[in-house]
């Protein structure tokens, strides 16, 4: 039923869109798109779309959320791990001297 009344409102929109009847034609199209969307079964149909809808659009944002917090707890975890390393402590409580990714540049005498 879906698919025929989909059918039915592009067909209608084609031929308003289309159509040279004039303004007439065009009032009385419109007319009778209002009635047929006043229908208490369209409507029982919209409503029961909205209600489908909604429900999907709050599994969608269930999973979205799930997963941003999986994501920001992976992300937490590692930027925690990073600042131990890099702030580990020995036995003493002495924090070590961070270690040189690049090899010092040795001073080179003047002219």
């Amino acid at each position: 039923m879906g698919s025929k009344m989909t059918f039915l409102a592009g067909a209608a929109v084609g031929y308003v869109l289309g159509s040279r009847a004039g303004r007439a034609r065009y009032e009385e199209i419109k007319a009778k798109a209002r009635s047929v969307l006043d229908d208490d079964r369209v409507q029982d149909v919209v409503e029961t779309a909205k209600e489908r809808a909604a429900e999907a659009a709050g599994a969608a944002g269930a999973a979205v959320r799930a997963k941003v917090g999986e994501v920001a707890g992976d992300a937490g975890t590692a930027l925690k791990d990073k600042v131990t390393h890099a702030f580990h402590r020995d036995d003493d409580g002495h924090t070590p001297p961070p270690t040189m990714t690049t090899p010092p540049v040795a001073p080179t005498s003047g002219p």
